[in-house]
């Protein structure tokens, strides 16, 4: 598919199909405007005729004669009050939807101008732009490796967005939401890839391969002998159930100088969740290959990184093992030193994320980061939580947290916080060694995130518990890509200027 930006006059630039945004009631976008006057007042006769409701994200297609364009695709934009950067990703959303399967081999895309109501240049034709280069990447997204009949070719090839102006600051903005929505997709690509494919080992040769794909990133990888000779004994003891060894993928991206601090992020990597000894119900254990999409998160970002440079440092640390339940597993009530030196009580092997985590918080230590953010399916009780829309946060720096919901709110990947009392500690309480693994039903989500906060009290550091985002069930069962944008967003925030 080629994406690309114009700034020529809609109504001279030829395409199979026009797309424009007609509001319900309120103010119509120059481009809007133009194509009415174009054609001759169509567009508002439509409207009067009841033809178009204008109502946000409803779609219409209407079949044109001697216009530069075959058909038009009309998309409402709703009401001036509102019409937010929420709606406005709805309606893009909607128009592709409706364009992506449809006759027309090249598309015009004239919804930049939409009058958005936003703070923060979140409603400015750039920003727009970036929405809908990651919206263009994210929805002509399909994942057909693994069908040997595969579906049709789409006969739409070509999507050009109209814009007032195609100068550097738009150009970028559009460039890294293409970047962006390509970095979900990769993500996207590793999490649907099935777990007999995509074990450790292979996750690990993606990382090589991307070090060798981009001369920005260095892979270093380290195997379970290496793992026992530093002493990350909770990495090795989730692995140990598994023919797959487990590996600690480290990517550095030093885009920044070389006295900056660098941001890191780390994944948790459980290519398959059986639960080990603690074993998970059958029903849905298919989608236990998600239960990596952190690690995914963490290389669909350092791909966006890769491809637009930022001047930035970057280190992402993923912790991969796949958790098996064969003579070898771990079993509740073993005890391992961490990384750390400190001790951990096995009570449940499905608590096994947050195992293979506190080694690699540890280890991330040596880079001396200006902050630290993991990113995991960790527990089921945030989804009971917060559902299927927003990722759980919990951090031990309040001015870190503030950013990363922020970055949420201005990318529609949002976060919740929650509470990271020290009241909460005590449920971690072990006879035998110095924690549990677990805490108990009562505030899985919380007591999950305590447990890390032991092995990150030396940075500032925060956590996101992805369990309900990073996938979805059903009949469009898929990865989602996320947090991916979110990520990408606080970074980029954090760039040298």
């Amino acid at each position: 598919m080629n994406f690309s930006l114009t700034s020529k006059a809609i109504e001279t630039t030829k395409a199979d199909c026009l797309v424009i945004g007609v509001p319900e009631k309120g103010k119509w976008a120059d481009s809007a405007t133009a194509v009415d006057a174009a054609l001759g007042g169509l567009v508002k006769r439509l409207q009067g005729a009841g033809d178009i409701t204008g109502k946000l994200a409803s779609t219409g297609v209407f079949p044109l004669q001697d216009a530069p364009w075959a058909r038009l695709l009309v998309v409402g934009t709703g009401k001036d009050a509102e019409r937010t950067p929420a709606a406005f990703r709805k309606l893009v959303t909607a128009a592709l939807a409706t364009l992506k399967d449809g006759p027309s081999k090249s598309a015009l895309l004239a919804l930049a101008d939409t009058p958005v109501s936003a703070a923060d240049d979140l409603g400015s034709e750039p920003a727009l732009l970036q929405v809908t280069g990651r919206l263009l990447e994210e929805q002509f997204y399909t994942f057909t490796d693994f069908k040997s009949d595969k579906p049709d070719a789409r006969k739409l090839t070509k999507v050009a967005v109209a814009c007032g102006d195609a100068g550097k600051a738009s150009k970028a903005a559009f460039q890294l939401g293409l970047a962006t929505g390509q970095g979900m997709n990769y993500a996207r690509d590793l999490g649907n890839t099935p777990p007999n494919v995509c074990n450790p080992v292979w996750l690990a040769h993606q990382a090589e391969r991307m070090a060798k794909d981009y001369d920005c990133i260095k892979t270093d990888v380290i195997d379970e002998k290496q793992m026992a000779k530093l002493g990350m004994n909770t990495i090795l003891a989730v692995g140990k159930g598994s023919t797959e060894p487990p590996r600690l993928i480290v990517m550095e991206y030093r885009g920044g100088k070389a006295k900056d601090k660098p941001y890191v992020l780390v994944g948790k990597g459980i290519t398959f969740d059986t639960g080990g000894i603690s074993l998970k119900p059958g029903e849905a254990m298919d989608e236990m290959k998600y239960d990596m999409g952190g690690s995914a998160s963490v290389f669909g970002t350092m791909k966006v990184l890769a491809e637009t440079r930022p001047a930035i440092n970057v280190v992402a640390v993923v912790a991969a093992a796949e958790n098996m339940p064969d003579g070898g597993a771990a079993r509740p009530g073993d005890i391992v030193t961490t990384l750390s030196g400190m001790t951990v009580e096995i009570l449940n092997t499905d608590a096994e994320g947050r195992l293979v985590l506190c080694d690699a918080l540890t280890y991330v230590k040596q880079f001396d980061p200006a902050a630290v953010v993991d990113m995991a399916t960790l527990t089921g009780a945030c989804i009971i939580a917060l559902g299927h829309h927003a990722s759980g946060l919990l951090s031990n720096n309040d001015e870190l947290a503030n950013e990363l919901l922020a970055a949420g709110e201005r990318t529609g990947d949002r976060a919740w916080r929650l509470p990271l009392w020290d009241d909460y500690q005590s449920q971690l309480d072990s006879n035998f060694a110095d924690m549990a693994n677990i805490g108990g039903r009562p505030a899985g989500t919380i007591t999950a995130a305590c447990f890390l906060s032991r092995f990150a009290k030396d940075y500032r550091w925060a956590h996101l518990d992805i369990a309900g985002t990073a996938w979805v069930s059903g009949k469009a069962k898929g990865a989602t890509g996320r947090p991916v944008p979110l990520l990408v967003d606080y970074l980029m925030s954090h760039v040298r200027k």
